[in-house]
């Protein structure tokens, strides 16, 4: 195994729930259950198992096919997965951070919010007059998902889960709500900046967390200009 699977490995391995981040992993790269289970000649339901919990936690030879497998199958679609989080595991400067967290004055409401970021609604717009933010966490998406353990992930939220996470680095819009679904507190709004279409699964995945999903053009200083004077 590469560094980047023994990462991913590790993480796995390290979990306090390792189904769930096994789940992470397997919808980050888009493989289906179905196709995972075809592709390590298992049954779909002995990995929807251990994705439940419902199994012991996965051995070291288990985990290490699972990656692997992951990696071969991103091989054979044309390996974009594999290229993203390539460019995402070079070394970064410890002093180089990868989240920042705002809290505003008083809260905003969500209508409010995405006005004032130029943003457009690719999912859940009903439920944005309903949401009030106190805050906003800007996050590097791939290194999020690289760098963070479960245990810290309650960390991005600062002082109050009633916030927007709002996401740079996105190619498809897939990633941070990977993140999101298996995670175990959500936030409030999402938005994902610069970019064209919006994966499926990324809109999916919003619609049953009842999350409005927004994206945004402006740049990441002008987010930080106009959202820190609230």
């Amino acid at each position: 195994m590469d560094s980047l699977q023994e990462r991913i490995a590790g993480e796995i391995t390290f979990s306090e729930s390792p189904g769930s981040t096994m789940k992470k992993w397997r919808e980050l790269f888009g493989i289906s259950q179905v196709e995972l289970a075809k592709h390590l000649k298992i049954s779909t339901s002995t990995i929807s198992d251990y994705e439940g919990n419902r199994r012991l936690s996965p051995g070291a030879g288990i985990i290490k096919r699972f990656v692997q497998s992951l990696f071969e199958m991103d091989t054979q679609k044309g390996g974009e997965v594999t290229r993203n989080l390539e460019k995402m595991n070079l070394p970064k400067a410890e002093s180089e951070p990868f989240y920042s967290i705002h809290d505003f004055s008083a809260p905003i409401n969500g209508v409010d919010f995405a006005r004032l970021i130029d943003a457009k609604i690719a999912a859940n717009p009903n439920y944005l007059d309903n949401v009030r933010i106190f805050g906003y966490t800007l996050l590097d998406s791939l290194r999020v998902i690289l760098e963070i353990s479960p245990s810290e992930y309650s960390k991005l939220f600062g002082t109050t889960n009633e916030r927007a996470f709002i996401f740079d680095q996105v190619s498809t819009g897939r990633s941070p709500m990977v993140v999101v679904r298996v995670a175990p507190i959500k936030p409030r709004i999402i938005v994902v900046r610069n970019i064209e279409n919006m994966d499926k699964l990324a809109i999916k995945i919003a619609q049953i967390e009842k999350i409005p999903l927004l994206t945004t053009k402006i740049s990441v200083e002008e987010i930080k200009q106009r959202l820190n004077n609230i």
